[in-house]
Parts: structure tokens; C-alpha cells; sequence
């Protein structure tokens, strides 16, 4: 089901979303010049090398690469059993869980992502501000990684912050407009149809169809666990929740005054 409006009336031009998605697309191409493809995304090289991989966060100083181990070529890292040689240089471990939030594993990824993000997040930034939905979005994705690395800590598939962050607006805006409805594509085979569905539901399903993705290894890094994918996930829409709705206790109302319609 693909989103293509939502019932709430805008007030100003959401630039921060629209600069976001550019961000993203412009990250993309950069990302497949360096190797990689425009369907299949960025190469494995580029993914381990600008992806934020919980065991360096968890093990700081350690840095990962690709390698040759048991099974093939895998991701491999400094101080794990049975591991020999050393790293080339690389990004700073901590500048990684910035890039990471620009990258995208696939096409399919990216243009879900944007076109989610198009939809939710310009309501959103109407609704915090444009500075607050910038550090909302950013936020969002750090908080994601977070939660990776606490419960996935030595795991060396990496995580990519879009997702995240796309999980945190998403969160963020079911807590200011629960009672929103969203105008969305349904696909079924090769029929196509116009529904409209409450905000609630919609979310709902996105977990489906991404946990879907997810299990299938369409939207996780490399082909691998889609644990990671699941937590980046998860962290980011309790990240959102739980923020929107301190912000909620804090205002008597949100935002300039809106209302629903088309």
C-alpha cells in the first residue's frame, strides 16, 4: 500500500522533507558511483565501509572490512575470534552513524522511504517546525542505532539510519494526528485502486509489509539478519511515540491552528 496524501492541510512549504529527500537521492547516486548499481544499490564495499556496524560501536577502536572468512566473503573486524590482519583507513566510527542515516540499501528501499517521508513528514514539519523536524528526523535515526547496538551489540551487518528515521516520523506523526487518513495505492497483482485508510492502519501495515521485507532480505544490508533491521526499526517509532508525546503534554495545541480536508 503506497501512500500518496494524507487529509491535513498544509500551512507553509515543508523545505526541510523536500531537502531531505534530495539529501537521500543525491546520497544514493554518490553512494552507487563509488560501485554498486541504480537497481541493486550501493556496493557491499560502500555499505560496511559508510554503514554504522554495531560492533564498532559496541567495541570501540575495533573497525570492521570485508574479508575472507569460512563461508565466502563476509564482514569481518578487528578483535574477533580468529581474525587476523589489518583495517584500511576508514570513516571514524562515529562519523558513520551520520552517513549511515543517508544511505539506502536498494532502489525499492529508497523510493519506499522518500515517498513515506514526502507524505508523513511534511505534516509533521508543519506541525513541530522546521529546526525541530530536522533534529526530530536526525534524532530518530540515532536512536535507532542506539537500540541496534544495545541488543545487537556484536553484529557486523550494518545499519543503515534511514530507516530509522523514517520509523521516528512515522511514530511522530500517529501521536499529533491519530484521527488522520491517509490516501493510499493498493497493489493487488496488476490491479491497482485508491483507498483511503485511518492513519492507525496504515502504520499497522507498513510493520507488516517491512518486517515482510525484512525476514525476505529485500531491505537488509547485504542479504543479512534482518534482526538489525527489526531493532533500527523499532527504535526509531519508540523514539517518535515517546518524543511526540512529551512535546503533546507540553502544548495546549498543536501547531498553527489546521483542519482536515482535502
Amino acid at each position: 500500500m503506497i501512500p500518496i496524501k494524507d487529509n491535513i492541510r498544509l500551512v507553509r512549504w515543508p523545505l526541510i522533507t523536500i531537502a531531505l529527500i534530495v539529501a537521500n537521492v543525491v546520497a544514493y547516486l554518490l553512494a552507487i558511483a563509488n560501485g554498486g548499481s541504480i537497481i541493486g544499490g550501493p556496493s557491499a564495499q560502500t555499505l560496511v565501509r559508510y554503514g554504522a556496524i554495531p560492533y564498532e560501536f559496541a567495541h570501540w577502536g575495533q573497525h570492521c572490512a570485508l574479508g575472507l572468512g569460512a563461508l565466502g566473503q563476509s564482514v569481518l573486524c578487528t578483535g574477533q575470534r580468529g581474525v587476523i590482519g589489518a583495517v584500511g583507513s576508514q570513516p571514524a566510527t562515529w562519523l558513520t552513524a551520520f552517513t549511515a542515516t543517508f544511505l539506502n540499501v536498494n532502489i525499492l528501499q529508497l523510493v519506499v522511504n522518500m515517498v513515506v517521508l514526502a507524505v508523513f513528514g511534511a505534516t509533521l514539519e508543519d506541525s513541530l517546525g522546521r529546526p525541530a523536524f530536522l533534529a526530530f528526523y536526525v534524532l530518530g535515526a540515532l536512536a535507532a542505532l542506539a537500540l541496534t547496538v544495545a541488543v545487537a551489540s556484536n553484529s557486523a551487518v550494518p545499519t543503515l539510519g534511514t530507516p530509522g528515521a523514517i520509523a521516528a516520523v512515522l511514530g511522530g506523526y500517529i501521536v499529533f494526528y491519530p484521527r488522520a487518513r491517509i490516501l493510499s495505492v493498493s497493489i493487488l497483482v496488476f490491479f491497482f485502486n485508491l483507498v483511503e485508510v485511518p492513519a492507525c492502519v496504515w502504520l499497522a501495515l507498513w510493520l507488516l509489509f517491512d518486517a515482510g521485507f525484512g525476514a525476505l532480505g529485500v531491505i537488509t544490508p547485504l542479504g543479512g539478519d534482518a534482526g538489525g533491521a527489526y531493532y533500527a526499526g523499532f527504535g526509531g517509532l519508540a523514539f517518535g511515540l515517546l518524543v511526540a508525546s512529551a512535546l503533546m503534554r507540553r502544548r495546549s495545541s498543536v501547531g498553527p491552528e489546521r483542519r482536515l480536508g482535502v
